[in-house]
């Protein structure tokens, strides 16, 4: 978490700066953030190794200028009046097109009204939410501001704890979500987001048996659909997909907004491709899409299922769309191995700019409090500096052991070659009974690489009949190994 700041008018006045107004908007070109990546990523290339390291700096601090800058000049017509919520931000608000249009009436409320402590609060949840989902972590200082404003007005607040909950998350700093979690909780013990948050928190610290319990009194205390979706993920994690779905499919009848049903929808599409359902993995993009036509996970879901069924075409014309608007690691990484996929002339040198771009994010993401070591390892791993990815590995799995950690640093470990050292870790990732091909592929070639040779093709076999487009490059070796070990 970042220190808090100096805010001079804890009224919600104006400050001498842009960036020490929590209430200005930050701009909504997304073109220019993606150029402005690009052209990063190209410099990065040419210079050397020093030089990165202030070029990412130069570039964040461009970024998160830019982003505080702006500030009243943008509340024209066409915004809408948002009141305040106790309780922050309402899945309406979140949804899609509303979000931006509400940002700028909340700034404009605050302006009228600074000391709207509920206010405040909603502001920042918003950020970041818009943070997350523009893929712009200079938008996280913001958010850290207009949360403390709220807290200096009314200290303990349950709203604003909830958000700095939300915000130490987005930064990956979980044992700091849990912490406000909890505080938010003994002010509020039916509070819909502190309970969520705190399931969150644990499921992302490894603690699956105490998620497993939060996800009970959550649905005690206060069921709903942010509770139905983190009790199926936690089921789901534990390799129950039956009662995931059936709890998704319950949530997605009570869903009334768009945003919720793009939400859940999405979910379930994730769920099913997951386990090699295609079919119903698009079914559940296409309800997600007709909802909001705008929601990035059901846009890049819809595109990785139709990689896996062989629509190669419509798929990197999908993720082009997605990484264009928000060039986020995991797509920006599958964009790329589409290219590396298809492989026409050119293809090589356009996947190797989409993992640049990964670097270049991550360098912002760093720049503005977030712990990006899983991100680096999992892209660095394959598609850049492999000892940079071991190294991002390890201290991210000093902070957390989460399956996700497990099979990232037994990755990392065998592209460098201390396979023997791997096998725990990917073994440990599949432990739970968490049904993910990229875990039994991975087990797999690090098996084989030790001599397991009966236990890689069983992995290996398995990770295909489970899920065979888990990734074009990574279906493409599993099969390879399987032809050499008959």
């Amino acid at each position: 978490m970042s220190p808090r700041t100096n805010e001079s008018a804890p009224e919600g006045g104006h400050g001498d700066r842009p960036e020490d107004n929590p209430a200005s908007e930050p701009s909504d070109d997304t073109g220019e953030r993606v150029s402005a990546l690009r052209r990063f990523s190209a410099s990065a290339r040419r210079r050397r190794a020093a030089q990165l390291g202030f070029s990412a700096l130069s570039l964040a601090v461009a970024l998160t200028a830019g982003a505080v800058a702006v500030g009243a000049a943008r509340d024209g017509a066409g915004a809408v009046t948002v009141a305040s919520s106790p309780d922050g931000v309402s899945p309406e608000l979140l949804a899609g097109n509303d979000l931006d249009a509400s940002i700028r009436a909340l700034q404009a409320h605050l302006r009228a009204q600074p000391r709207d402590y509920g206010g405040w609060a909603t502001l920042g949840l918003a950020y970041v939410e818009q943070a997350r989902t523009k893929g712009d972590p200079s938008r996280y200082p913001q958010a850290g501001r207009a949360l403390d404003r709220s807290l200096e007005l009314r200290p303990g607040g349950d709203a604003a704890l909830c958000g700095r909950a939300a915000l130490a998350a987005a930064r990956h700093d979980f044992t700091g979500a849990l912490k406000y979690a909890d505080l938010a909780l003994a002010q509020n013990p039916y509070s819909e987001r502190a309970l969520s948050s705190r399931i969150d928190a644990l499921v992302e610290l490894g603690r699956y048996d105490d998620a497993s319990k939060a996800a009970d009194l959550a649905d005690a205390r206060h069921p709903g659909v942010p509770v139905f979706t983190r009790y199926a993920y936690v089921h789901e994690l534990r390799g129950d997909v039956k009662t995931a779905r059936r709890v998704l499919e319950q949530a997605l009848d009570t869903a009334t907004s768009h945003g919720d049903i793009a939400y859940v929808a999405t979910a379930l599409g994730q769920l099913a491709w997951n386990q090699g359902d295609y079919k119903t993995a698009l079914r559940d993009y296409a309800r997600a899409l007709a909802a909001d036509d705008t929601y990035l996970p059901a846009l890049e879901g819809r595109a990785r299922a139709q990689a896996a069924q062989g629509d190669t075409a419509d798929a990197i014309r999908g993720m082009e769309q997605v990484v264009e608007r928000y060039p986020l690691p995991q797509p920006l990484v599958e964009l790329g191995e589409l290219y590396e996929a298809r492989g026409k002339a050119g293809d090589r040198a356009k996947a190797r700019d989409q993992y640049s771009l990964v670097d270049a994010w991550v360098a912002l993401a760093r720049a503005n409090g977030v712990d990006a070591d899983l991100d680096t390892a999992l892209a660095a791993a394959d598609h850049g500096d492999r000892k940079a990815a071991l190294k991002a590995a390890r201290a991210e799995w000093t902070r957390r052991h989460t399956v996700h950690t497990a099979d990232a640093l037994a990755w990392a470990l065998h592209v460098n070659g201390q396979d023997r050292q791997a096998l725990p870790y990917a073994r440990q990732a599949t432990a739970t009974g968490y049904r993910s091909a990229t875990f039994l592929y991975h087990r797999g070639m690090i098996e084989r690489a030790t001599g397991n040779i009966d236990q890689a093709r069983a992995s290996l076999t398995e990770a295909l009949r489970l899920n065979s487009g888990f990734s074009p490059l990574g279906e493409r070796a599993a099969r390879t190994a399987l032809e050499a070990m008959k």
